[in-house]
């Protein structure tokens, strides 16, 4: 094994050829739009979204948006993010019967929702960047890929750190050819390998779990780091979370209108 390994070094070094297991060099996005590192916003997925509000970017639902409800958040001078769930079928989307049967999982645990076998790119590639070129389309500025740590899941499937990987980086590579930068979605076990593919992060309940230190790179990088909490107090992770330089609220499960933010 350390023969073949050492052969494999060399083809890298003298022919250029990559191993089969490498990574994609990142996709750049020149001219992406990128949150500066004290960014305000709403994250609203469930309900008629309020635009009203004093906040530099709005995190809606992509399929649920229209181009003039993005436009309407362009006016309020504020940036729009796609949220699209990249790693589980819903069973209400209107792409919901593109998904075969034998690349569903488990339940994730909401209703209606299954992991997917994400080594199955042959089947969804073609769907995932119809839904990039929706959010595209409609004048999102990023994306949030949702549900993309299956392989620390029990998702019915033999996944991998390896695969999750690989899905990741193929999904924010993919959103720079569309002209939208992207959010890493919790994995915080990857953020080391996939921080130069992802523009900023988004976080749930890092600091309930005591995981936080982890998105700290991401800030020592330049990139923005966002975050909700659902049962901890204002008071129990809004100042550690402003000491971190992140972009923190106070959230219902439910993803409506309601928020308190940190800063």
């Amino acid at each position: 094994m350390r023969r073949l390994a050492a052969i494999v070094a060399l083809a890298v070094t003298l022919l250029g050829v990559p191993p089969a297991h490498a990574l994609p060099d990142p996709v750049p996005c020149d001219g992406c739009w990128r949150p500066s590192l004290e960014t305000s916003w709403q994250w609203q997925l469930q309900g008629r979204v309020d635009v009203s509000l004093d906040v530099e970017m709005y995190d809606i639902d992509g399929f649920d948006a229209t181009r003039r409800l993005v436009r309407r958040i362009h006016r309020r001078g504020a940036a729009a993010v796609c949220y699209i769930s990249a790693g589980s079928w819903e069973d209400w989307r209107p792409d919901a019967d593109r998904f075969p049967e034998e690349i569903l999982g488990r339940s994730n645990g909401w209703p209606g929702e299954r992991w997917l076998d994400i080594r199955r790119r042959d089947v969804l590639a073609p769907i995932m960047r119809e839904r990039i070129a929706m959010c595209a389309r409609k004048g999102f500025d990023g994306i949030e890929f949702d549900n993309v740590d299956g392989y620390a899941n029990r998702t019915g499937f033999g996944l991998t750190g390896r695969d999750q990987l690989r899905y990741n980086a193929w999904l924010a590579n993919e959103a720079h050819r569309h002209g939208l930068s992207a959010a890493l979605k919790n994995d915080l076990g990857q953020v080391r390998k996939l921080l130069p593919y992802f523009d900023y992060a988004l976080n749930e309940q890092c600091f309930q779990y005591d995981e936080c230190g982890r998105l700290s790179r991401f800030v020592e990088a330049g990139k923005a780091v966002f975050g909700v909490e659902y049962r901890l107090a204002v008071d129990e992770f809004c100042p550690r979370a402003n000491a971190l330089n992140f972009n923190f609220l106070k959230k219902r499960l439910s993803l409506r209108r309601w928020r308190i933010p940190c800063r």
